[in-house]
Order: structure tokens, then C-alpha cells, then sequence
């Protein structure tokens, strides 16, 4: 919604301009309403409802008086009170001197009235009660045209507005006169906020943290880290789905490069490293907040009021690359961006939904929260979340679980003689809203398959159907401890790769790690011998041509020979014992000869790829059930 207060003035100058008779005659009356609008459009509007009150004192019936009386007190955030006179003054519309303009101010007044104070229905009736009494030159205005299509948007979202039930999160959370923000971990188990004691220059922000206790509450909130948390701000913040990459806000720090700047922090065998500002290539001289992680912490989302936007706050992007570093910031365009205001961006955990806040979309009531879905690589129209997630109230961020159940957000409160707080929210989302294919959280652990110690490998899960990264995340070096997100109906692979161990590779699908809720990987160290299963390569029955679908294994194991400039491998094609003996050791081998070509055209000395075909000599399994038959007919690498 427009800010009412837009509406208030164009009123004020029509009125001001076309109002040459009045309702009443009395001459003393009209001369205090004039001073009245004097000082209205010098913005004194204390004195000016003295005035306007003193009109109305002085001669009951008098129209004009009571809308301007009651029009700045809605400008002041008076809204009872403007209320009380609007309708004093709508009881008088029965007078002789009553005429369609004033039946039509009326319904303008309350129809921004019911606007303000989030009374929808009320707003809307009015406004298709009055819209044929407004003045043709009028609806030419663009205010008139802004508050239409303000009504039209009412009238699509009213007949949708769904049913949802807040909660605070019960103590020991919510112990502390400012939180907010949070976000929470894939898994659940992990929730941060910025704390924060009050409003004073020197009550400053830090972040805080619990866990859930496995009892359905959480633990007492603490200081994430004093690696973390500091003698200067550190707020907003956002966590990769794992849990172990951290990017915050800190303003007015030392090695600031603005006024407020993200900061990066990495947590290393179980402890936080000492975060680092993310330099000029990501941070501005300007405000630099708000960030948001996809997932896997690839790309980062955040709010900026730079130069080279397209309003005054804007919604900006930025990308990890290969050796650590991020790109230079990006706007992220004009779907998104308007001339207004975009904060708070929080892109879901499939990367695929970015949710932000803006009172530039059409919405209902100053910020509205919004979502952008991804379509090919591109952002899409924004839609608004509707009612009730949105109302006339600010809605500043919401946070949505992995599983989809719950949307946490903050809500600010004011009880009797005490100072603001801002508490912690959830309720359930809203099914209705589609936020794509169902994802699974699972956990695991790396090891070494030869001493048992944890080993810090990194694991990808890649789309086989057009070999894009998902999900790319790193085990700890400590314990092993890795967690990953599986979306419902990829076809897709898992790879655990360390340098100087073989790889390991998953078929997501086939070995259903949806379903293995502690996953042991067990990493073999490079060493002359040693074999694994070339799994995701594909080929159509009794064919020996590569599918496309093979594209990510071959790449991952010319990568692994790159790596690994001294190793040599023995491709070795095998086959289930359906059909001749001769037929199947001859098709294993043209198979293992396809992957050998693949990597020579790739650059690969053939020196280095030697072929062989095992046929059905070899079977992992006995050849008794189908599915046996389907592992049984593989590419195997061993080490030479």
C-alpha cells in the first residue's frame, strides 16, 4: 500500500483548491478552519486540529472541519481518535447543506482510515460504495489511480485469506528485551538471533544461539562465540543449512569499509574462526546488511543502499568462487528491485524461492513480504504472501524451515508502562503456498577406511540429468560429521572427494540416502591396488555408447586424474551373466573403452587409461535378483 499520508495531501490541495463554498455560513467557524489549513500545509498539525476542533466547537455541522480534523491525526498515527471524529462528523452528512462531494470526502477519508488501521473489508466496500461519486478530473489524478488499483489488489486477496496461529517460542528463549531475526539450521537442532539489551548508544548487538534439547524446547541461550561476538556490533545474520559457515553485520567497525558491513566466518573442526570483513569487492561505503546464504553458502543475498540501484534500499547478490573469494556484488535487477525499498532477502533452502520484504510491490500495508521464484537461472514477478503473513503492520523477514513447517519471524510488542520489545514468532506455513519438491536433511560421517580417523572431504550432490551442483558441503575435519539436503525427485549423484583419497560415488535414487539417516563414508587413500565403483555412468541396454546423464562421473574422474598427475587406472567394465559369456566380456570391454575415449579427448594421455572387460567373471553380488544384476553391471577404476 501507498503511505496514506500521499493520499492526505493531494486531498488537502483538491480540497484547498476547488472548496469555495462550505456547509455552514458562519464566518468566525470558517475563518479558524482556514487557519486551520495554513497551518496544515506548513505541517504545524498540532495547532491545526486546535483549529479545526475549534471550528467544529463553534458550529457542529461544519463537514470540512471534521475530515481535516481527522485526516491529520491519521497522518500522526492517531487512528482511534481519527476515527471518533470522521464518524461524528459522517453523522452530520444528513444536513440540508450535505452534497455529493461531501458524501464522496467522506468515503475517501475512511476508506484511507480502514487502510491504516487494517480494516481490509471495510476499506474496500467503502471505496465501491463511493468510487462513482468521485469527481472525473479526480480519477485522472494519480493518487485516485494508486488507491484503484489498491482496491483492485484487496479485492483479488480477500476472497484468499488463509487461517494461521502465532506463537512465541517459549522460554528459555525470549529472555532478553531485543531479539530478532533468527534463522535456524537445516536439520533444526540450531537456532541464532541477534540480541540485543536495548535501544542506548551503547547497548549493542551480538549473536546469540541455542540448540533444541530433544524434549521439544531449547536450550539457554549463550553468545555464539567470543571468537564472534565483540567489543562493536554483530548482528543480522545467516548460516549455510550445516551450520558451519556464519555471514554477519557489523557497523562502525574498525576495518569497516562503510557504515555497516557483512563479515564471514568459518567454523573449523567443531570452533568458530575469527571472522574477516568481506572487503570491498562485496562490501560498499554505504549500509551493507541483511545477508542471506543459499544453502550451501555458493551465493549470498543481501540488502544494500548503494550507488547503482534502483531505489533506496535494494536487494544484492554475490558468489563464492572456486578458491574462497567472492565476486563483486551484482544487482539483482529490476523484477525484484523498485524505487522503494527490498530488504531482509532469506533464499530457501532449495535455492530455487527468495523471499524478501519491500514497500515498492503492491501489498497491503508499508513492507509486505514477498517471494521470487527462480525459473531457469531467472528471478520471476514477485508475489505477495497474502493475508494474514502480511497486514497494514511493517513485516520485516521471515524465516522458513527446511521441512516447510514453520515460518519464524520477529514481533514487536509495547505492554503498559514498559519499553518495546521484539520477541520470537513462528507459526506453520501455510500449505497453500508451494515452496517446490519436499527436501530430506540427512547426516553423516567421513572417514579414513584404512586408520578409521574423520577425514575433511567435500560432498556435492549434482543433478545427473544436466550436471549442475545442488548442494556442496564439507565434512569436519574433526569428526567426520557432514549433513546434506536431498530434494524429493532429482535424479541426481553424491560425491565425496578428498585430495590423495579415491573418490566416493553415490546413485541418490538407486542406494536411497534419503532414507539412510547416518551415513558412513568410508575413503580409500590413493595407493597402487585399490579400486572403486564408477557409479552414474549410464549406457542403454546391450549398447555401449555413454548417456548424457554419464557426463558427471567422467568429469569427477578426469578431475581425480588431474589431481593425481602420477596415478594410472585400469578401467574394467563388467556385466550381470544374462546372455553369452564371449557376447558380455566383449560388451564390458567396448564399455570400459568408451570411458577411456571419453578421458583422451579430454587430454589424458592413453598412457594412463587402460581398459579391460571382466564380462560376468567378477559379480559384486550373486546373480539371483534382479537388483543384483543391476549393481552387478558396472565400471570399476583401480589404481595401477
Amino acid at each position: 500500500m501507498r503511505p496514506v499520508f500521499l493520499f492526505l495531501v493531494v486531498f488537502f490541495l483538491i480540497f484547498h483548491a476547488e472548496a469555495q463554498t462550505y456547509s455552514i455560513i458562519d464566518s468566525r467557524a470558517i475563518k479558524l478552519f482556514q487557519e486551520g489549513e495554513e497551518l496544515t500545509l506548513s505541517r504545524q498539525y498540532d495547532q491545526a486540529i486546535v483549529k479545526y476542533q475549534a471550528a467544529i466547537s463553534r458550529e457542529a455541522s461544519f463537514l470540512e472541519a471534521y475530515v481535516k480534523a481527522s485526516q491529520l491525526l491519521i497522518t500522526q498515527g492517531r487512528l482511534d481518535e481519527a476515527e471518533k471524529i470522521a464518524l461524528a462528523g459522517k453523522a452530520k452528512l444528513s444536513g440540508k447543506n450535505t452534497s455529493a462531494k461531501h458524501v464522496a470526502d467522506y468515503g475517501w477519508l475512511f476508506s484511507n482510515l480502514y487502510l491504516k488501521q487494517g480494516k481490509f473489508t471495510e476499506a474496500y466496500r467503502q471505496f465501491q460504495e463511493v468510487d462513482p461519486l468521485f469527481d472525473p478530473a479526480f480519477k485522472k489524478s494519480m493518487y485516485y489511480t494508486q488507491m484503484k488499483v489498491q482496491m483492485d489488489f484487496l479485492g483479488e486477496e480477500l476472497g484468499d485469506v488463509r487461517t494461521i496461529i502465532k506463537e512465541m517460542l517459549e522460554s528459555p528463549l525470549n529472555q532478553f528485551r531485543l531479539q530478532y531475526f533468527p534463522v535456524l539450521t537445516a536439520d533444526g537442532e540450531q537456532i541464532l538471533f541477534t540480541k540485543r539489551d536495548g535501544t542506548g548508544n551503547f547497548d549493542k548487538e551480538d549473536i546469540f544461539t541455542s540448540y533444541a534439547d530433544g524434549k521439544g524446547s531449547w536450550t539457554k541461550p549463550q553468545s555464539l562465540a567470543q571468537t564472534i561476538n565483540s567489543s562493536f556490533n554483530e548482528g543480522t545474520c545467516s548460516v549455510t543449512a550445516d551450520g558451519k559457515i556464519l555471514i554477519y553485520t557489523s557497523c562502525d567497525a574498525p576495518d569497516s569499509q562503510g557504515s555497516c558491513d557483512l563479515y564471514i566466518a568459518y567454523k573449523v573442526n567443531g570452533a568458530w574462526q575469527r571472522p574477516t570483513n568481506m572487503g570491498p569487492k562485496v562490501n560498499s561505503r554505504s549500509w551493507d546488511s541483511q545477508p542471506s546464504l543459499s544453502a550451501d553458502g555458493r551465493v549470498l543475498f543481501f540488502s544494500s543502499n548503494r550507488r547503482g540501484g534502483y531505489g533506496g534500499n535494494d536487494i544484492w547478490y554475490t558468489v563464492r568462487q572456486n578458491d574462497g573469494s567472492w565476486s563483486e556484488a551484482k544487482n539483482l535487477g529490476s523484477v525484484v528491485n523498485t524505487p522503494k525499498d527490498e530488504i531482509s532477502p532469506f533464499m530457501f533452502f532449495n535455492n530455487e524461492i527468495l523471499f524478501f520484504a519491500s514497500d515498492g510491490h503492491q501489498g497491503f500495508g508499508g513492507m509486505d513480504i514477498f517471494l521470487s521464484r527462480v525459473k531457469d537461472g531467472v528471478f520471476q514477478k514477485p508475489e505477495n504472501l497474502g493475508l494474514p503473513i502480511n497486514d497494514h503492520l511493517e513485516q520485516v523477514a521471515l524465516f522458513i524451515t527446511a521441512k516447510k513447517d514453520y515460518a519464524y519471524y520477529t514481533e514487536l510488542t509495547k505492554e503498559e508502562g514498559e519499553n518495546d520489545r521484539s520477541l520470537l514468532y513462528r507459526f506453520k506455513f501455510p500449505e497453500e503456498i508451494y515452496l517446490g519438491e519436499n527436501l530430506t536433511v540427512t547426516e553423516g560421517k567421513v572417514f579414513n577406511a584404512k586408520t578409521g580417523q574423520p577425514v575433511e572431504a567435500t560432498l556435492s550432490l549434482v543433478s545427473l540429468t544436466n550436471d549442475s551442483t545442488l548442494y556442496q558441503f564439507q565434512s569436519d575435519g574433526k569428526t567426520g560429521d557432514f549433513l546434506m539436503l536431498y530434494p524429493q525427485n532429482a535424479v541426481s549423484g553424491l560425491y565425496v572427494e578428498k585430495k590423495g583419497f579415491l573418490p566416493k560415488i553415490y546413485n541418490v535414487e538407486r542406494d536411497k540416502l534419503q532414507n539412510v539417516k547416518d551415513l558412513k563414508v568410508e575413503l580409500i587413500p590413493v595407493a597402487s591396488g585399490e579400486q572403486f565403483v564408477f557409479e552414474n555412468v549410464f549406457f542403454d541396454f546391450d549398447k555401449f555408447d555413454l548417456k548424457p546423464e554419464s557426463l558427471t562421473s567422467l568429469k569427477r574422474l578426469q578431475k581425480f586424474l588431474l589431481e593425481n598427475p602420477n596415478v594410472n587406472i585400469m578401467i574394467a567394465g563388467h556385466t550381470d551373466n544374462i546372455g553369452n559369456q564371449g557376447y558380455n566380456q566383449a560388451l564390458s570391454l567396448q564399455r570400459a573403452k568408451s570411458v577411456q575415449n571419453f578421458l583422451v579427448k579430454a587430454g589424458l594421455h592413453p598412457g594412463r587409461v587402460m581398459v579391460e572387460g571382466k564380462g560376468d567373471k567378477e559379480p559384486l553380488l550373486p546373480n539371483t535378483s534382479p537388483e543384483n544384476q543391476a549393481l552387478n553391471r558396472r565400471i570399476t577404476i583401480r589404481v595401477l
